[in-house]
C-alpha cells in the first residue's frame, strides 16, 4: 500500500469484519455480498490495517477471506480434523458419482448422502469415533465457521472449503508423483 494512512471512516464494516474474522470464521462472496463487497472495495486498507494489528487478511480470488494462522494451522483442533476428514469422505463420494469436485458448492448434502458416505466409510468414521448422528454436527460447526450454509433440510458449501479442496488435491498429487517415483524406481530395480 502506497499511502501508509488509513481513513478509518472509509471502513464502514471494520468492527463487523474484525469481529468475524477473529472468531476464525470465513466470509464468502455468495454467503453475504454485501460485507464481501465492502472487503473488495478497500481489500488493501483493510489489509494494511489488519496487519499492522498482527494480522494476516488472505482474500481468495475464488470467493472467500480469512485471518490465516500458522500456529493455528500447526496446531489443528479436533473440530478441524473432522470437517477435513467428513469433506474428504464426502469429496471421495462425489468423485465416485461422476461428480465434479470443483463445483462442490451446488451440491445438497442431505440426510440420504450423509447415509450413503456413512454408509461407504463407516470404518473409517468409526476409527475416529464419528457416528452418523456426529456428522450433522460436524456440518453445524461448518455452518457457525463459515463453510457450509443450512438451507431447509439440507446443506451447501461455501468457497471457502477450496482451502480443503486445495489441501486434498495437493496430496494426491502428492501421493501420485511418490508412485510414479516407486515404480520407476522398482522398473530400475528388475532391469
Amino acid at each position: 500500500m502506497q499511502n501508509s494512512k488509513i481513513d478509518l471512516n472509509e471502513l464502514a464494516h471494520l468492527t463487523e469484519l474484525f469481529h468475524l474474522f477473529s472468531s476464525g470464521r470465513h466470509l464468502n462472496r455468495s454467503a453475504d455480498a454485501a460485507l464481501w463487497h465492502e472487503l473488495e472495495l478497500q481489500a488493501e486498507q483493510y489489509q494494511y490495517l489488519f496487519a499492522n494489528l498482527g494480522f494476516d487478511l488472505r482474500i481468495d480470488g475464488r470467493g472467500f477471506a480469512w485471518f490465516h494462522d500458522e500456529e493455528g494451522n500447526q496446531n489443528i483442533n479436533k473440530q478441524s480434523r473432522q470437517l477435513a476428514l467428513l469433506l474428504m469422505v464426502l469429496f471421495d463420494h462425489q468423485a465416485d458419482s461422476g461428480r465434479s469436485l470443483g463445483q462442490f458448492y451446488q451440491w445438497t448434502i442431505d440426510n440420504p448422502l450423509l447415509d450413503d458416505i456413512y454408509e461407504k466409510h463407516q470404518g473409517l468414521l468409526d476409527t475416529e469415533e464419528l457416528d452418523r448422528d456426529a456428522l450433522v454436527k460436524i456440518l453445524d460447526n461448518a455452518v457457525r465457521k463459515g463453510f457450509a450454509v443450512q438451507e431447509n433440510n439440507h446443506w451447501r458449501l461455501l468457497p471457502s472449503v477450496y482451502r480443503y479442496l486445495d489441501h486434498f488435491q495437493a496430496i494426491t498429487e502428492h501421493a501420485s508423483e511418490s508412485d510414479i517415483a516407486a515404480t520407476a524406481y522398482e522398473e530400475g530395480e528388475s532391469c
